[in-house]
């Protein structure tokens, strides 16, 4: 892994301190797309399908040296149906109300593509989740941070929100929006 050149096709600061912390310095190339969900399979394709549109995006987009590995994912939140980043405080108290006092999943869907080559690895991983039974005035309270608008699901398990979470089964940082021991794994082998 370490000889390799790595680019991340994200601007999400969670994403670049995590490979920041296991001393990647990634050169971070934001990728543009439309994230409609396709209408056919599951979540779980749905977020390959992005992740791998993704890292694409970034080849498109930007000058890349060949040979580098691009590095893109895309979460979501599921319980019934997809949710996605919330657009307002109503948006985000409905999805919130709706997952309190029960467990959800989130998936993350990660592609890794070689520059250049036609060499890609596309997968999904999955995490469940349990919230604890919180009242409509501290759900009120939290959707007054800024927190709640750029995440899946509306929270961040590393934030103000992790009050309200009972426990996880599976990955942490998958929850986070990268899940870095699966990552590192398939890069492995890549």
């Amino acid at each position: 892994m370490e000889n390799r050149k790595y680019v991340l096709a994200s601007g999400s600061p969670r994403r670049i301190e995590m490979m920041h912390a296991h001393g990647i310095i990634p050169r971070v190339c934001p990728a543009d797309i439309d994230e409609h969900m396709p209408a056919a399979g599951g979540p779980a394709d749905a977020v390959m399908f992005l992740a791998l549109k993704k890292a694409q995006a970034a080849q498109e987009t930007y000058e890349i040296e060949d040979g580098s590995i691009i590095i893109a994912a895309d979460t979501v939140v599921y319980k019934d149906v997809i949710m996605g980043k919330p657009s307002s405080f109503d948006e985000a108290f409905s999805m919130l109300s709706d997952l309190r006092g029960t467990s959800h999943l989130v998936i993350t869907g990660v592609a890794l593509s070689e520059a250049g080559h036609q060499n890609a690895k596309v997968f999904a991983e999955t995490t469940r989740v349990f919230f604890k039974n919180y009242s409509d005035g501290e759900l009120a309270e939290y959707l007054h941070t800024d927190e709640a608008y750029d995440k899946a699901g509306g929270y961040a398990i590393q934030g103000y929100f992790s009050r309200y979470i009972e426990k996880i089964e599976g990955d942490y940082d998958n929850v986070v929006g990268f899940p870095w021991d699966r990552i590192t794994s398939e890069l492995r082998n890549f």
